[in-house]
């Protein structure tokens, strides 16, 4: 390392130390080297080339369609059956902690399972130097939250009118607005009716607002499952990978299908989370399925690969966070009266949820 002395002289030091700082040049050579710190260690292992990819293990892949299948569709099958089943009676408590847990699990799920890999897809050493030259992942992640954000300020805004307009929408009664008649209306509503007028055949504006984050939530969440097959179906590290990703999918649908239990529904759309489950329950298998059928020509270390990839996480890491933090993470805690008024055992029980969800999902990251 090339270094320069400096010597001070009385009265600001002791003349007889001397500091030895490194030179401009190797500053410089420091601060680009760490610009990079997202790509891999040592860039001999990457392989850059246009061939297949892992073909080892072919039955346990063929295998893990059916097995990633039933773990999917039942993490997130379970709560949506249990919650209109009379056989099945689980406590509140019980669809509380999914519902928690689950938030966690998706917070989690784009910080470590989505955001972190595309910074290193698209700062591979397979690509061109310009793509180091400027955070992409970064900015393609600020770009899909804001673009979310549009979508669901433009939804609420024209589906209210609309539904409004066609007198199938009422006036949210946990809004702002006359505090005293709106109390008397919220305390003279069941829970069963609470969102949902049946005879009117009316929806409430909250109830709107959950619908739309739940259908962003199912999009975010399918984008990604696909991802997860193509890449499981040619990793080198299968069985690792494999493994990680029986509790991942599990546990990501798990919260998926707790915030489908929940949605309001008419009863004749009763049928709509039972798809939103099974659609989320095969997207990982198709991506599995294709990801085989073109094992002997696709590489996920190759360039192309890498960009598509890497945008795609990118674009679901900022789905998902919004969804997180505003949807899940703010509107359940900060935003809701309820919640900020209930007891502080029912509180904290819903913040340790969220952060076991949120730890286990971040400590599968070591491995997948």
């Amino acid at each position: 390392m090339n270094l320069f002395r400096l010597k001070l002289a009385p009265p600001f030091g002791d003349p007889s130390i001397i500091f030895l700082y490194p030179s401009c040049a190797t500053m410089t050579t420091f601060v680009n080297a760490h610009r990079h710190v997202f790509l891999p260690r040592d860039e001999d292992e990457v392989d850059c080339s246009e061939g297949g990819g892992d073909d080892r293990f072919l039955g346990l892949r063929i295998g893990s369609i059916f097995i990633i299948l039933a773990c999917a569709t039942c993490g997130a099958l379970f709560p949506v059956i249990a919650k209109r089943s009379s056989c099945l009676h689980l406590p509140r408590s019980a669809y509380a902690f999914a519902k928690y847990f689950g938030s966690g699990v998706i917070i989690a799920t784009a910080f470590i399972h989505l955001l972190d890999p595309a910074i290193e897809e698209l700062g591979s050493p397979c690509l061109s130097a310009k793509w180091g030259e400027y955070p992409y992942a970064l900015a393609l992640c600020m770009l899909s939250m804001f673009c979310v954000f549009l979508v669901e300020l433009l939804a609420l805004r024209w589906g209210t009118a609309r539904l409004r307009k066609l007198g199938l929408v009422q006036a949210d009664p946990h809004g702002h607005g006359d505090g005293g008649k709106q109390k008397d209306q919220e305390e003279a509503r069941s829970e069963s009716d609470l969102g949902i007028d049946i005879a009117g055949n009316s929806i409430t504006e909250k109830v709107l607002a959950q619908i739309v984050g739940v259908a962003i939530l199912e999009f975010g969440v399918v984008l990604h499952s696909i991802l997860i097959g193509l890449t499981l179906a040619v990793d080198q590290n299968f069985k690792i990978l494999f493994i990680v990703l029986i509790f991942h999918q599990s546990f990501e649908g798990l919260g998926l299908g707790s915030r489908l239990a929940l949605m309001k529904l008419e009863p004749k759309y009763h049928w709509v989370p039972y798809v939103g489950a099974l659609v989320y329950g095969i997207t990982t298998p198709v991506g599995i399925a294709a990801g085989l059928g073109v094992r002997t020509t696709y590489n996920p270390g190759t360039a192309s690969a890498s960009i598509v990839s890497g945008v795609l996480d990118a674009l679901s890491a900022g789905i998902l966070l919004y969804t997180g933090l505003v949807e899940l993470l703010a509107h359940e805690f900060l935003f809701n009266k309820e919640m900020m008024e209930s007891s502080g055992g029912r509180l904290a029980f819903a913040v340790l949820a969220m952060f076991l969800g949120c730890g286990i999902m971040a400590l599968l990251g070591r491995w997948a």
